[in-house]
């Protein structure tokens, strides 16, 4: 088969210091964040979230549609017509949800405590007379039960045709109430923009605490009035990020005519109320004026912290479309280190939306003042860095890290730095870092190439003793089959239940990570070890079939085996079957080639899995998307592989 790879069609330059592409400079008019957001289970779906962000910010203020479950992981999902809120944490890309921390949402509806207390004859009622699905808004944590963290009255239709997004910038219309939502942000801070179209005598603003989707249940929450347009507060929940903790301050231009609260616990004290889901209403004076702008700083440490970082707008005053521009700006600062020389449109859509979502994530997690919840829940100070969250190691360390790396060394060494707090305070590296907590997802030990990288490539002023030491100490574990990987020299599919062969693959690319690194610093009898462990890969090989396949620990082959058999916690391989993971071997493809029977051999593996039926056998498998023939493309363990015809000099 021939190849021709290009990277979307066009030429790239990359200009570190540099302007932009054929001397534009507003590059952020090609990215449309709403790529990403839709999808099927046939097509995969991004779970990206269209709402504002800075480049690595704090914030990521977006629409959420009130709904749980794998198309809602972002908080939005296209084909959804209801917004339930706005809220300022948001996870882009990934397979399950968290987040969607602080949620507001405008109305003109009739304020009554039964609409914030929910009971089940209101909630029965509410569904009778809309026609309601209520099994749509359960928490799938919970089975069937209504959690009551969306406010269903609140609730607004929107339409698509009224919606807009651009980096830095988002804008709705709720239709029930015909209110216009405008959104930006700063690193630190959310701006709400919110002109009622239609005179009222009162124009509301619901606050909700105790909203979430998916796995961020609500645990706790506090809500203060500090003075009259400044309000603090916190929400802790529990889920993928095991007591999170996010306090905020809030202050609005104008003073609340009105202030009300709702909780069931009603635990008020003289400043504010706390409570499992404290509710607020803030209620203005429609005849002074038709618009509310508020805005709201976040952190993870205390309310002190959510404070300062509130502070660093006051530069903006209540120049909304200030703060736009300035974000839209920082984004084009990023942009333009990248010259792309094409001049066809659509692929500098592609090219600019991806490097858009690229550099979402990590979020800046220490605020303006240095500060971020530990891994003992408590406040610690990052000194001389910046700390940042949510390293998603499994689904970043093959193509997202090495960018960063080239085009934000600065931040790269922030990044290793904030793995190594994490070694610090707990003993062990991120394998999936969230909020202050580690999630424990997928597989591999995959902080190893990224702190390798930044050694070998000089990045950095980190300490490289202590990064090599959480390195050697990550590979020494028990964690999912790692005891059985060192005693068997392969993960065997009668000890470990799931995923031996990707195991086996992904813990020996890292092993040849820590050999390297070891070789740097002189470290040889590590070196040796290391190598020997990263042909471990080896041992799950089978020539008959040139694949990677299940071995038991008496060094048979499990039976029965297929090829296409990639159903979800199948015993073999993770999110992929045997077609897709046999390839990964990136640390030594030469010696995979010569194991598929050279070049010629390897050639026709290669066109084997494009040209095959793109069938995947088994259930619960909709990860394996983008399919030409059992080549994924859109999902990681065949990120790679299409490249592989260059090692083999066919183009």
């Amino acid at each position: 088969m021939k190849k021709t790879f290009y990277l979307l069609g066009v030429s790239i330059v990359l200009l570190l210091n540099g302007c932009g592409t054929n001397g534009e400079t507003d590059l952020a008019k090609y990215v449309n964040p709403f790529i990403g957001t839709s999808g099927s289970q046939l097509e995969g779906h991004g779970n990206t979230f269209p709402g504002a962000a800075y480049p690595f910010g704090m914030v990521q203020l977006s629409p959420d549609n009130g709904k749980s479950g794998p198309y809602y992981c972002s908080g939005y999902f296209y084909p959804e017509d209801i917004i339930a809120g706005f809220s300022h944490t948001h996870l882009s890309g990934t397979g399950a949800g968290d987040f969607t921390d602080i949620s507001f949402m405008p109305t003109t509806k009739e304020i009554k405590e039964v609409y914030f207390t929910q009971p089940d004859d209101f909630v029965n009622e509410y569904c009778k007379e809309t026609g309601l699905d209520i099994s749509e808004y359960y928490d799938p944590e919970k089975g069937d039960h209504f959690q009551k963290n969306i406010l269903l009255k609140y609730r607004s239709k929107f339409s698509h045709d009224l919606e807009k997004a651009s980096p830095g910038y988002y804008k709705v219309k709720l239709l029930d109430d015909d209110i216009d939502v405008e959104l930006t942000v700063t690193e630190f801070v959310g701006f709400h923009k919110y002109t009622f179209n239609k005179p009222k005598d009162e124009l509301n603003v619901i606050f909700n605490l105790g909203f979430y989707v998916n796995r961020g249940v609500t645990t706790k929450t506090y809500l203060e009035r500090r003075s009259p347009n400044i309000f603090v507060g916190y929400r802790f929940s529990n889920g993928w990020a095991d007591s999170q903790k996010v306090f905020f301050a809030l202050k609005f231009q104008h003073e609340p005519k009105e202030f009300r609260t709702f909780s069931v616990e009603k635990n008020y004290s003289d400043n504010g109320v706390s409570g499992i889901s404290v509710k607020g209403v803030f209620t203005f004076d429609g005849t002074k004026g038709n618009t509310i702008l508020f805005k709201v700083g976040i952190s993870s440490a205390n309310i002190d912290g959510a404070l300062a970082d509130l502070k660093t707008a006051d530069k903006y005053k209540w120049d909304f479309e200030k703060v736009k521009r300035a974000t839209r700006n920082k984004w084009n600062e990023e942009f333009s280190k990248i010259k792309v020389t094409s001049n066809n449109k659509t692929q500098k859509e592609i090219f600019y939306t991806a490097l858009y979502h690229s550099y979402l994530a990590p979020y800046r997690f220490s605020d303006v003042n240095g500060y971020y919840k530990g891994y003992d829940h408590k406040p610690v100070k990052a000194e001389g860095y910046k700390q940042y969250t949510v390293f998603s190691l499994w689904d970043t360390f093959r193509a997202e890290q090495p960018l960063l790396l080239i085009m934000q060394p600065v931040l790269y060494n922030d990044i290793v730095k904030s793995m190594l707090a994490q070694y610090r305070q707990t003993g062990m590296l991120p394998y999936w870092e969230i909020a202050g907590s580690e999630g424990g997802s997928m597989i591999g030990y995959h902080s190893v190439p990224v702190i390798a990288d930044a050694i070998l490539k000089g990045v950095g002023d980190f300490d490289k003793e202590l990064a090599y030491k959480g390195m050697i100490d990550a590979s020494n574990t028990d964690r999912k089959g790692l005891d059985y990987y060192r005693k068997y020299h392969f993960v065997p599919t009668d000890k470990e239940k799931s995923g031996t062969v990707s195991k086996t693959l992904e813990y020996s690319y890292d092993d040849w990570c820590i050999a390297q690194v070891a070789k740097y610093l002189g470290k040889d009898e590590d070196y040796k070890l290391y190598m020997k462990r990263s042909e471990y890969y080896k041992n799950v090989f089978d020539p008959k079939y040139n694949l990677m396949r299940g071995k038991n620990s008496d060094g048979s082959w499990y039976e029965p085996f297929h090829p296409r058999f990639g159903q979800y916690g199948n015993p073999h391989y993770v999110e992929a079957n045997a077609w897709q993971y046999s390839f990964f071997v990136p640390h030594d493809t030469e010696t995979l080639i010569q194991m598929m029977g050279g070049k010629r051999g390897f050639e026709i593996m290669m066109d084997s899995l494009f040209n095959q039926t793109s069938e995947i056998l088994g259930e619960d498998t909709e990860d394996i998307v983008g399919r030409i023939g059992q080549y994924a493309h859109g999902n990681e363990p065949s990120h790679h592989v299409a490249y592989l015809y260059d090692f083999i000099g066919k183009d």
